[in-house]
C-alpha cells in the first residue's frame, strides 16, 4: 500500500451512520459551534484555529462527495507521479529537474521530489502564467482591441 492510499479517504469508505455523523459536524460548524476533541475520560481538547480549518474543509470534502488525500511536505513523488501532478509529460519533468527549476534528490540511480517543491513550482509556475495573461490583456486593451469583435465574427 503507497501513500496516495493510505493518507486517501475516499466517501465510500464510510457507512451510513458514518456520513450522518459528518453532516452533524456540518450543521455545528455552520451554527458557530466549535467541535473539540474529547479523549476517552470526557477530556476536551480544541484544536488549534488552523487545524481546525484544514479539518472543517477536509470534511466538507468528503461530504460533497470528493476523496481527501492528506500528505506530509517532505513526501517523496517518482518521477512520473510528479509529472502526473503538475500535468506535464515526464520528459518534460525530467527536463526541468536537470535544469534545476526544481530541486530533486536521488535514491539510488531514481530520481525523487518532494511535494514541498512541487507545490513551490506550481504556485511560480501560476503566478507566471497569471502575469503574461494580466500583460496581454492590458496590452489589447490600451491598444482599443480587449473588447473588439473579430470582422468574421460581427454582425
Amino acid at each position: 500500500m503507497n501513500a496516495f492510499t493510505e493518507n486517501r479517504l475516499d466517501p465510500s469508505m464510510l457507512d451510513r451512520n458514518e456520513r450522518q455523523m459528518l453532516a452533524l459536524f456540518g450543521r455545528a460548524v455552520s451554527s458557530g459551534g466549535r467541535p473539540a476533541l474529547v479523549d476517552a475520560d470526557g477530556n476536551r481538547l480544541l484544536l488549534p484555529e488552523a487545524v481546525f480549518r484544514q479539518l472543517v474543509r477536509m470534511i466538507e470534502a468528503v461530504r460533497q462527495g470528493q476523496a481527501v488525500v492528506l500528505l506530509p511536505e517532505k513526501e517523496s513523488f517518482t518521477t512520473q507521479a510528479a509529472a502526473n501532478f503538475l500535468g506535464v509529460s515526464r520528459p518534460f519533468l525530467v527536463r526541468l529537474l536537470e535544469s534545476d527549476e526544481i530541486p530533486h534528490h536521488r535514491v539510488g540511480a531514481h530520481r525523487r521530489i518532494y511535494l514541498r517543491d512541487l507545490l513551490q513550482y506550481r504556485d511560480r509556475r501560476d503566478r507566471i502564467r497569471r502575469k503574461t495573461l494580466d500583460d496581454l490583456t492590458a496590452s489589447l486593451d490600451a491598444d482599443g482591441l480587449y473588447d473588439a469583435v473579430a470582422p468574421e465574427h460581427a454582425r
